[in-house]
């Protein structure tokens, strides 16, 4: 089967997909807007082939692009990014083609965070209440129904940018001087963040799926600044199931991965904060492999042949981490080579953070597992302890 992969080399790890596709006998195609020369060697052995455009939101670039495939290969059978930044412009290319899975309407209503707040609504899935961000006034309005503080937010976006917080009508006056464009507000919600991470098979069925716990909001990292960090959950609470599973039975998602944030409240209720419908980003997906001793690259491209997975059992042996910290303005307690020996067989793998997830992530990262997450726990805070 001919399967199109837009922009298989970024993120870096997704080259992982593409060999794991090629291992099952996909014929990958590849769409990226990196030279080919660029390309990591073993990204240019599992592609078949690959077609450079410098602008991946050029429609008509990459209506040629797939145009020239079917053109070569014959018929093709998927087409799929894995990644935020073009689930539009794959839904297009799959209609224009006719290729199964999302369309353009599918992603107006499950990726704007208006549209998620309909289908949640309508599905009764406990989530913040949420508007279209107009003016000032509007948003003062919404205000005095839910109460400060309220949170600003692009209404397709992701990692938290152009995301605020507002407390006061004064501030309100003092932030919003313009109307505004594409913008959602919502009431802000104390609590900690847990997400539901997996991939559904072509009837809708949860496949695998393993929470992710939040250290802090993405919103607070990047606003404030902080360290950061995230791990796995090897028991996944039961109110979480229930209610990624609802969510996800709300979505109608077909044969994809999914990675839902949901805010634990300080009544401990779950309520759902948004759907991505792609993989968690991150080092997410190694986490997952590095919890369950699993290979998830493998497993979804298992279940793209058309294998099936009723009989995969796949359990949390670890509680796997990703650790953070900044260059800029940090005098850490332990130097990284102090830090890194603290950590002993614990550690997994650390290095540099891409420079395109330094705001969310840091500048660098630290991967480890522990069985117990008070060994965890104990590894965040000796990584984020600075010098009083």
């Amino acid at each position: 089967m001919n399967f199109v992969f837009v922009s298989p080399q970024f993120p870096p790890h997704f080259y992982l997909f593409v060999q794991a596709l090629r291992e099952q006998g996909f014929k990958v195609l590849g769409i990226g807007d990196a030279p080919y020369d660029s390309l990591r060697p073993e990204l240019r052995d599992a592609l078949q082939e690959y077609f450079y455009t410098p602008n991946l939101t050029d429609t008509d670039a990459m209506l040629r692009a797939v145009g020239y495939f079917t053109w070569k290969h014959g018929l093709v059978h998927r087409i799929e990014s894995l990644n935020e930044s073009w689930l539009a412009v794959e839904a297009t290319l799959r209609e224009h083609f006719n290729v199964p899975g999302l369309r353009p309407p599918d992603i107006a209503r499950l990726r704007t965070k208006f549209g998620m707040a309909q289908v949640f609504r309508s599905a009764n899935i406990p989530h913040p209440l949420c508007e279209r961000a107009v003016d000032g006034p509007q948003v003062k309005a919404f205000a005095q129904r839910a109460g400060y503080p309220v949170v600003i937010k692009p209404d397709v976006g992701v990692g938290a940018v152009r995301t605020f917080k507002l407390s006061s009508d004064a501030e309100v006056d003092a932030t919003i001087i313009q109307p505004l464009a594409d913008a959602v507000v919502q009431n802000f919600v104390r609590g900690q963040i847990f997400t539901y991470d997996g991939f559904v098979d072509p009837q809708g069925r949860v496949v695998f799926a393993i929470s992710h716990q939040y250290l802090d909001g993405i919103m607070e990292v990047v606003n404030e600044v902080r360290d950061s960090a995230f791990w796995t959950l090897r028991e996944m609470p039961q109110e979480l199931e229930a209610i990624g599973r609802k969510t996800l039975a709300a979505l109608g998602l077909r044969e994809r991965w999914f990675h839902l944030e949901f805010f634990r409240g300080e009544d401990g209720r779950f309520l759902v904060l948004e759907a991505n419908l792609r993989p968690p980003g991150a080092t997410m997906t190694d986490t997952m492999n590095y919890a369950c001793d699993v290979d998830v690259y493998r497993l979804w491209a298992r279940m793209l042949t058309g294998e099936t997975m009723d009989g995969v059992r796949i359990e949390a042996h670890y509680h796997a981490g990703h650790i953070t910290r900044r260059h800029a303005n940090r005098h850490y307690r332990l130097s990284r080579e102090e830090f890194i020996s603290r950590l002993g067989e614990n550690l997994i793998l650390f290095g540099e953070t891409p420079p395109a997830y330094r705001v969310n992530l840091g500048d660098e990262m630290y991967l480890v597992r522990y069985k117990s997450l008070d060994q965890l726990r104990e590894a965040i805070s000796w990584a984020h302890a600075q010098v009083d």
